[in-house]
């Protein structure tokens, strides 16, 4: 997830990510859409970040681009910081959630003005350290980082080398954890789960059996429907206390998600870049799309074609 997103581990999905392209840091700034070379068509290409509320907004907007203003949408999956690449050199025409990158906002939007913004997706984003809620209710004090050393004991796992386990997601994301554990003294070390849907899995065996564990994650995400969680208090955030990476000692910020659009393909896009513009929902409407694809495994069209089908008075206002 990530506030750089802070891909806060944020950025994807095993389950997840089979229905789309895969997951892995594959850089698709050299590979164009499919539908690129057909001429006189109505394209676009759309970027899909890897983890389950990003794949959600690209599949209804997908599926309403293609359903009700006859688009061919092309979607490629790429890593946060190279997506940004991609959509300054036209490789991808939008990316739907950004969870704040700063410097390549500077760069591509305010520099070179490659990029535009595209407006707020209309949910907020928050990522934060989180216990289960039943170990939360036995230990009520474990919700405050200054006694985290004092349970390091109870999160140790074989791959935390004797110390507690913070259970991160996949390394491509930017955190500030490994950071955060080093500079508040914490007898903890990051462990990468290696992607979200494989983070998802491992946070489900341990709640099944009932089991401490301190993980990254970040909201919104349907998980939280399933299992239940309490974040653990970070000294507070304040604006720039995350500037410098290596000395970062203070919570993750909530950071409003954004859309951002090709210069080129918000001046000339038509309808679909209208469209984009517009395309603004809730962490409900979100988190419901996203719970059809990982929980209830449906693809994401399937997903958002039901979600289409019973929220119309909401995704009308996008198209007039």
């Amino acid at each position: 997830m990530r506030l750089k997103r802070r891909t806060a581990l944020i950025a994807a999905t095993a389950a997840v990510c089979s229905l789309l392209t895969g997951c892995g840091a594959a850089d698709m700034t050299k590979q164009a859409s499919p539908f690129a070379a057909v001429r006189g068509s109505k394209t676009l290409t759309l970027s899909v970040q890897s983890w389950v509320g990003a794949q959600a907004d690209v599949a209804v907007a997908q599926y309403l681009l293609e359903h009700k203003l006859g688009y061919r949408v092309d979607t490629v999956q790429v890593d946060e910081v190279p997506a940004w690449d991609a959509l300054s050199q036209g490789r991808v025409d939008a990316i739907l959630e950004d969870w704040g990158h700063p410097e390549q906002e500077k760069r591509y939007v305010d520099d070179k003005k490659t990029i535009v913004r595209g407006g707020s997706l209309g949910v907020t984003g928050h990522i934060g350290w989180f216990v289960p809620t039943y170990l939360a209710q036995q230990h009520p004090d474990i919700t405050d980082w200054r006694n985290l050393n004092k349970y390091a004991s109870l999160f140790r796992t074989a791959e935390s080398g004797g110390k507690g386990q913070l259970m991160d997601g996949s390394p491509s994301y930017v955190t500030n954890d490994k950071a955060l554990v080093k500079n508040l003294k914490l007898d903890y070390q990051v462990v990468f789960a290696g992607s979200e849907a494989a983070q998802i899995a491992q946070i489900k065996q341990f709640a099944k059996e009932r089991k401490p564990f301190l993980t990254y994650w970040y909201a919104p995400q349907w998980l939280f429907e399933k299992v239940p969680m309490t974040e653990v208090k970070l000294p507070p955030y304040k604006e720039g206390c995350d500037a410098d990476a290596a000395k970062v000692a203070c919570s993750y910020p909530h950071t409003p998600l954004q859309k951002y659009l090709n210069a080129g393909f918000a001046k000339s896009g038509g309808k679909a870049a209208a469209f984009l513009k517009k395309f603004r929902w809730t962490t409900g409407d979100q988190n419901e799309v996203a719970l059809m694809i990982a929980d209830q495994k449906l693809t994401p069209a399937q997903a958002a074609k039901k979600w289409v089908d019973s929220h119309p008075a909401v995704w009308r206002q996008w198209l007039s």
